[in-house]
């Protein structure tokens, strides 16, 4: 891709953060606790490393860390999910977490600072994936880990993105997110400078009472979901939710009790050359 054809990275990321910005993502956010407790498990974390989390949301992986008693860096792009890390830390009397507005793109930190990198379902919303991979590797020290959580294609959450896009196309040039769930892109954006990658595909339930209940709850606070709908018209909104109520029935588990949707997602370990 050359210039003259590559997206405004900086446009698309504006988009995106007022997106995220919106709602409020902590809502769903927390639900999704036991991923980054998996995630820090998966990467083996020490008492006393040096672990940074990029595009931390409101926290799960920096808060899993953080009871591995491993010194935290928590990082994000929206000050408001920053500060609901913030007030989950001092709830749980978590100190030893530093919390930083940051871009993943562009880390305000030093070449090797952490024997650690987290991100679960955070970089891969970056609109420049060589970049932020590129970034973490910096970061992280040689022989360090660099462990993701990143939803699938095929999985739920990546099918609501392709649902999405069927009304808000995303922007010319830019990947969908879902693609950092695939061994293929993992092995384009790490394998040249990895000693290893580990990967394993894992899933999360949501757990709501219904469709109708995790639609409202995702419309609410979800910012991709919130800002789709809002860019639609009424006609245009029932068709959406149609269609992700359809999404939603044929992923059910748990059909005769509420709703229970398996979400695939892949878990990554890389360990640095």
């Amino acid at each position: 891709m050359d210039a003259a054809t590559a997206p405004d990275f900086a446009a698309v990321k504006a988009r995106q953060k007022a997106a995220w910005a919106s709602g409020d993502y902590a809502v769903i956010g927390t639900t999704l606790q036991i991923v980054g407790e998996t995630l820090c498990e998966a990467a083996d974390l020490r008492a006393g490393e040096r672990v940074l989390d990029v595009a931390a949301g409101n926290g799960n992986a920096t808060l899993a860390a953080a009871r591995r008693w491993c010194e935290v860096t928590s990082t994000d792009y929206v000050p408001a999910l920053l500060e609901r890390g913030r007030e989950r830390a001092a709830a749980e009397r978590l100190h030893a977490i530093d919390f930083h507005e940051a871009d993943a793109e562009a880390l305000p930190f030093d070449d090797a600072s952490f024997d650690a990198v987290l991100s679960t379902f955070g970089c891969m919303f970056t609109p420049n994936p060589p970049r932020a991979a590129a970034e973490m590797l910096r970061v992280c020290r040689p022989g360090g880990r660099i462990a993701l959580a990143n939803w699938t294609p095929d999985g739920f959450i990546g099918q609501v993105f392709g649902v999405i896009g069927k009304y808000v196309p995303p922007p010319a040039g830019v990947s969908s997110p879902a693609q950092w769930g695939t061994r293929g892109r993992i092995a384009e954006l790490f394998e040249t400078s990895a000693r290893s990658i580990a990967m394993e595909k894992r899933a999360f339930h949501f757990r709501y009472r219904s469709s109708d209940h995790l639609l409202e709850v995702f419309r609410g606070y979800y910012g991709p979901v919130l800002k789709a709908f809002a860019a639609l018209d009424e006609k245009g909104q029932q068709a959406l939710a149609a269609d992700f109520t359809g999404l939603m029935n044929r992923f059910n588990a748990a059909p005769e009790r509420g709703l229970v949707i398996p979400s695939a997602y892949l878990e990554i370990v890389i360990t640095r050359q």
